[in-house]
């Protein structure tokens, strides 16, 4: 799929494209059950290498597929610099601070909080792109972080005695945030696939060193099946199909709007945990899930309806 010149901030009219709302449901549920695939992955892959890997085959398969499928893959030049930017927040900052947050806090709990993206995604996006902070999205915003705050809140405790990985996970928060604003930035030419490859491409450089210096040459005889399965899941899809989708999805629509509809994969990461990994699912899990549900609603869905009795 090619994409649009000059989309650098499409989606901010009145009209929500239906393939951002699949799209945002994909990648619900894909970086969702991501969460616990990478808790087993990571208990016998180092961190660092795990990242490099990932990053390496990622950006790989996406710039093939979209050769293969007959698309320019070169940068312009113009394109380049704003490319590195982005790849610094998006790839490298993401993907180095939940890598150290991982180790230090539950993989769960790191999830919820590297999603709380959207508060930061909507206040810059409102600084650095003027996208109107409509009281639709506020209240979608509010009802949203209040469900991750119902499965957080009686933890801040244990985050209290390692608050380096929470602090951690909330700088890949910020990170992942400020990378979402600049792709709605700039203004791009290139393809959807040939910009996430080459943004992991990009990140992955870096990262692949610092495996090197930190964890020297990783030995692959010692990875178990479980392992090796959810390394495979996590390459293929949340490596490859989600993050074209969701640049795409970034395209599509307004920054702000596109971080809010990321809500509900923390929701999915605990719930996915519960069933991969036997961990206890109660009270909190489902009333953070019918906030983060109502947060949706009022953000995507019920646009989305006015529009079709509009139509």
């Amino acid at each position: 799929m090619s994409a649009e010149p000059g989309t650098g901030r499409s989606g901010t009219g009145h009209s929500l494209p239906a393939a951002g709302f699949v799209l945002l449901a994909s990648l619900t549920l894909f970086w969702g059950v991501n969460w616990p695939a990478m808790k087993i992955a990571l208990s016998e892959i180092p961190v660092w290498s795990f990242r490099s890997l990932c990053l390496i085959v990622g950006g790989s398969v996406l710039l093939l597929i979209a050769r293969l499928s007959g698309q320019r893959v070169r940068v312009p030049a113009a394109e380049a610099r704003p490319l590195l930017v982005c790849a610094l927040f998006n790839v490298i900052g993401w993907h180095l601070f939940t890598g150290y947050g991982l180790t230090l806090i539950e993989a769960g709990r790191a999830a919820i909080i590297a999603f709380t993206m959207p508060l930061w995604a909507a206040a810059l996006s409102y600084l650095v792109l003027g996208e109107a902070f409509t009281r639709r999205k506020l209240l979608g915003l509010i009802l949203g972080m209040a469900g991750l705050a119902v499965l957080i809140g009686p933890d801040l405790s244990a985050f209290g005695a390692t608050p380096l990985g929470a602090v951690f996970m909330l700088a890949a928060a910020v990170s992942w945030a400020m990378g979402t604003v600049a792709m709605k930035h700039y203004s791009w030419s290139i393809p959807v696939g040939v910009l996430a490859g080459w943004q992991l491409l990009a990140g992955s450089i870096p990262i692949t060193f610092g495996a090197i210096f930190v964890e020297g040459v990783p030995d692959p005889g010692g990875i178990s099946l479980t392992a090796l399965i959810a390394l495979v899941y996590i390459l293929a899809i949340p490596m490859v199909f989600c993050q074209w989708a969701w640049f795409k999805v970034v395209r599509l629509f307004p920054a702000a709007l596109a971080a809010i509809g990321t809500l509900a994969i923390p929701i999915v990461g605990v719930l996915s945990s519960a069933v991969v990994l036997g961990e206890a699912v109660g009270a909190r899990e489902i009333v953070s899930l019918v906030l983060v549900c109502s947060a949706l609603a009022v953000v995507l869905v019920l646009p989305g309806l006015r529009q079709a009795r509009k139509a």
